[in-house]
């Protein structure tokens, strides 16, 4: 079965959740946002979602840290 993940056509062997996909793609459910077919899906019934061929996922992964800018002066 084809899908779209992010965008780019993926490839399922038989039906999966959209908790098999995650494991799949080794992603922790915990630091990802799923929307299946333009809709927002709540991590409690990521086990429960089955997609199906043609369906489009957007997984988005969160990422913490990073540094605030450092502004310069310069004096002429």
């Amino acid at each position: 079965m084809t899908i779209t993940l992010n965008g780019d056509p993926f490839q399922l062997a038989g039906l999966r959740t959209i908790a098999e996909l995650l494991a799949q793609l080794e992603l922790d459910p915990r630091r990802v946002a799923v929307e299946h077919n333009l809709v927002i899906v709540k991590r409690a019934v990521y086990d429960s979602i089955t997609i199906n061929d043609g369906d489009t996922v957007e997984v988005v992964s969160f990422v913490a840290g990073g540094s605030s800018p450092r502004w310069t002066t310069t004096r002429a």
